[in-house]
């Protein structure tokens, strides 16, 4: 083969290659219906630690950063908070005080193994009414809880000298403050009399 002929193959194989991207409809340049979002329908990946770290950032706000809105407090009915802090939203609470997750497979590990939760009700207080934008007249009903958490702390460090630390007795403490309003007055008749 000569020099030209492989020239030509090259150029040949070329036009043969971007004419087959150019066909499958799914390359940014070619496409003529429809919306063409051009180079940003390329995928971009995306690391785990991002993506688990928005999916606990969800996972926190759905489930323990909004104050429910409960009816109002009936006359001669104990006035207790009825949910002490589930172990999830403890456990999640020492995480992010003293971060575990991450760590460096056979460098450095951190692990908690033998978890046990005490939860103990320090203040259960409701507060005077008053009006609230977009609530109207509420009562916010306060619960706090002091939650201990005895675990055993493990951590295998890799480098330079492997070794591995143990704490039996590890324990911290994590304080939940659990918040709901109340409503006050005669809700059903406010409605009613809207309509």
């Amino acid at each position: 083969m000569s020099l030209p002929s492989k020239f030509t193959s090259a150029i040949l194989t070329t036009v043969i290659g971007i004419g087959s991207l150019s066909t499958t409809g799914c390359f940014w340049g070619v496409t003529t219906l429809g919306p063409n979002l051009l180079p940003f329908s390329i995928p971009v990946p995306v690391t785990p630690y991002l993506q688990k770290k928005k999916e606990d950032e969800f996972w926190q706000h759905e489930r323990y950063d909004r104050a429910p809105i409960l009816g109002p407090l009936t006359s001669g009915a104990d006035i207790v908070a009825l949910d002490p802090p589930s172990d999830d939203e403890v456990m999640r609470a020492l995480e992010k005080a003293q971060p575990v997750q991450g760590g460096f497979p056979f460098l450095h590990e951190h692990n908690r193994n033998d978890v046990r939760i005490v939860k103990e009700k320090i203040a259960d207080y409701i507060d005077p009414p008053r009006v609230y934008p977009l609530i109207g007249p509420a009562q916010q009903h306060h619960a706090h809880y002091k939650c201990t958490v005895y675990y055993e702390d493990v951590r295998r460090i890799g480098w330079p000298f492997p070794h591995t630390l143990k704490d039996e007795d590890a324990r911290e403490v994590i304080y939940v403050d659990h918040n709901h309003l109340h409503m006050v007055g005669n809700v059903e008749g406010a409605i009613e009399s809207e309509l």
